[in-house]
């Protein structure tokens, strides 16, 4: 007779043989697909969990009740059970289209969807989150974006199909959206085909309000050459015009919410600056440097001593001939630390001698990033390939309601931060955003943190700041802040946090 043990595995057996030939981001429909009992063993083992009756997403034991699980197979499970139901005649409203097309990652409370089969109901799914199903006319043209099979309104169509409230009430969604527009016809096509001569006029003093005048004017041009009579109309609160239009949404989404993040920085943080040599600034980053590591390290869940850090920066830290070294992860990541800190003290250097701070962020992180994991290399746990470039995984934060961008638009985005920092005259600014947006975007498998504190701390101690550490006591404090002001935009909190750490509080 088969033993616990065996029957699980015959189970796990029949999910990955189902896995191999189905994809990653599996959502399984009804407990015929794996077996009754198969299913039933995964569930109760944790490797399954059930999202609504009869479906199931992918889990591993000990996940229960971490929403990260829900998160990775939200879009998946969506599209395959919406598919399932209406036969694929669905799309998302043109509301949550536009957040779609935003890049938007954050998982929506609530997602309304169309089709003509529609029953008005809602349905409650995991963490919160629900799902309406409205009966309604679907637009004339879907389009299926490729990454998950999502079926949207066409972007200009949805444009022209929201109200006047939604672009005041979601206004960064709007704007990033029409910053991304890249022709106008096919907008107008549509607003000359349903004869959505206000509607037009709105889309018109929309694209003015962020500074695409031409567009604007080119599309009352096109509407009154057919014989429609257009009166232009601002529907935002106020005007927020973009200097830069990027095709990609997620660098567009950037410059926005940088533009009006800074305000808060600048209206909420007071901190004196004084003005120093490159031999005193040095000497208080040695003077920090235990401190900061240690502390940076535990924040990242690293069991790391101020033995071990003396060790490490006095070169008596050596992984061939003493064992302890050599089989302990965290004197690996001390020993990373210490060679990308060693790196940014080099770089501060050179900004003494003439190289502008944005500039050191700009050549340095790629190499701060690739220290931290140097040692990981010559131990042969991680390949040097792995950390050359960005990532070109999906990466999620544990527990978080915000998404990391996907592989795909990470360039894009680190192209407009980067061109952000060189844009950048005030040095707090540059040190709050530049670290926010460095987790905001996460570039990397690991090491993001660490990264973006030294993205901070390079442009603070150049500018005649102290170095911020970031005691581990407040972590909780740290990681509430970060998580605040990635999704709900308010970067108030964490500005205060910072602050109260540079005046000693």
């Amino acid at each position: 007779m088969a033993t616990i043990q065996e029957k699980l595995a015959e189970s796990l057996e029949a999910l990955k043989e189902y896995q191999d030939a189905h994809g990653d981001n599996l959502v399984i429909h009804g407990a015929d697909t794996l077996g009754r009992t198969h299913t039933e063993r995964l569930v109760n083992n944790g490797y399954l969990q059930m999202v609504i009756k009869g479906w199931y997403i992918l889990s591993s034991p000990g996940s229960e009740g971490d929403s990260t699980v829900w998160y990775v197979s939200y879009w998946s499970f969506i599209t395959a059970y919406l598919d399932n139901r209406f036969n694929g005649k669905w799309c998302l409203s043109p509301e949550l289209s536009l957040y779609f097309y935003s890049g938007n990652a954050l998982i929506p409370k609530q997602l309304i969807v169309r089709s003509e089969s529609g029953t008005n109901n809602i349905l409650q799914m995991p963490f919160g989150t629900s799902l309406v199903d409205i009966k309604a006319s679907l637009p004339p043209e879907v389009v299926r974006e490729p990454r998950y099979g999502v079926r949207l309104y066409p972007m200009e169509y949805a444009l022209l199909m929201v109200g006047p409230d939604y672009y005041r009430r979601d206004a960064l969604e709007a704007r990033t959206c029409l910053a991304s527009v890249r022709e106008i016809s096919p907008l107008v096509s549509v607003a000359v085909d349903g004869g959505h001569t206000t509607r037009a006029g709105r889309v018109a003093g929309a694209l003015r309000s962020i500074g695409r005048e031409e567009m604007a004017d080119e599309l009352l041009r096109m509407m009154r050459q057919v014989g429609h009579t257009v009166t232009e109309e601002n529907p935002f609160e106020e005007n927020v015009r973009l200097e830069t239009f990027a095709v990609s949404p997620h660098a567009s989404r950037i410059r926005l919410m940088w533009k009006q993040m800074r305000k808060v920085v600048l209206a909420t943080l007071k901190v004196k600056s004084v003005q120093q040599d490159a031999t005193a600034v040095l000497a208080m980053m040695d003077a920090t440097y235990v401190k900061d590591s240690y502390n940076s390290l535990s924040i990242e869940g690293y069991k790391i001593t101020e033995g071990l850090l003396e060790r490490v920066r006095s070169g008596n830290w050596d992984p061939d001939k003493d064992e302890a070294d050599k089989e302990r992860r965290n004197a690996l990541a001390a020993r990373g630390y210490y060679q990308a800190y060693e790196l940014l003290k080099q770089g501060v250097a050179d900004c003494f001698s003439g190289q502008a701070s944005a500039q050191l962020y700009v050549k340095g992180h790629q190499d701060w990033h690739f220290q931290l994991f140097e040692p990981c290399i010559q131990a042969g746990i991680v390949k040097a390939s792995d950390l050359v470039g960005y990532r070109r995984h999906q990466v999620y934060i544990k527990n978080s309601k915000h998404t990391p961008l996907n592989p795909d638009a990470l360039l894009d985005a680190m192209s407009a931060l980067s061109d952000l920092m060189k844009e950048e005259e005030n040095a707090l600014v540059r040190a709050i955003l530049g670290h926010f947006f460095f987790v905001y975007i996460h570039p990397y498998m690991d090491g993001n943190g660490r990264t973006a504190r030294f993205v901070m701390n390079s442009q603070l101690v150049t500018a005649g700041y102290p170095w911020v550490v970031v005691p581990v006591e407040r972590r909780q404090e740290y990681m509430a802040a970060l998580e605040q002001a990635s999704v709900e935009g308010n970067i108030e909190v964490f500005v205060r946090f910072i602050g109260s750490l540079m005046n000693g509080k």
